[in-house]
């Protein structure tokens, strides 16, 4: 299991009050040490934007405890998807999502440098992460729940571990 996440760049699109119509947007690379260096943070990754669980249970849950999360010391939380950035933006809107910052993995090389990308053909999805959680401390990987029967082409989906509520726990116990 590696110790540190992995060193990436993210596509990433943020919006630009200077520029003029419909999509005040423009690209920005945001990188691994952006978002972890010198901060607590706590990461779930999801097999994609507008998924049934995903939508209904794993994001929404994390919004909710947001302030729960920041009350014990997190800076940050983050949501990884092999999805891109113009995706991510939109399950954002349509999830109300206002705290978690949804981080598009569109490549899939976070995902795939975590040990953590499965073929989801059965689904017709392609490449896409397997359900997990993590609390990240200045790059290091304190503690990671990764969801059992990890393969290629899983029969199910599960989403016993790696849900808000565990996390939070872990966190209030250490």
């Amino acid at each position: 299991m590696i110790t540190n996440v992995p060193n990436v760049v993210f596509k990433t699109r943020v919006r630009n009050e200077a520029l003029e119509g419909s999509n005040p947007f423009e690209w920005k690379d945001v990188t691994t040490a952006d978002l972890f260096n010198n901060k607590k943070v706590v990461v779930f990754s999801l097999p994609g934007a507008f998924t049934p669980t995903c939508s209904t249970s794993h994001l929404p849950r994390y919004e909710e405890l947001y302030e729960e999360f920041k009350a014990q010391g997190v800076d940050a939380v983050i949501c990884i998807s092999v999805n891109d950035a113009f995706v991510m933006f939109q399950w954002g809107k349509s999830q109300n999502a206002k705290n978690v910052f949804l981080l598009p993995d569109g490549n899939g090389d976070f995902t795939r440098q975590m040990g953590m990308l499965v073929k989801k053909d059965n689904l017709g999805f392609g490449m896409r992460s397997w359900r997990y959680s993590m609390l990240v401390e200045n790059g290091e990987i304190k503690k990671m729940f990764s969801e059992a029967g990890f393969q290629d082409d899983a029969p199910s989906d599960p989403f016993e571990v790696s849900d808000a509520d565990t996390m939070l726990n872990y966190l209030k116990s250490n």
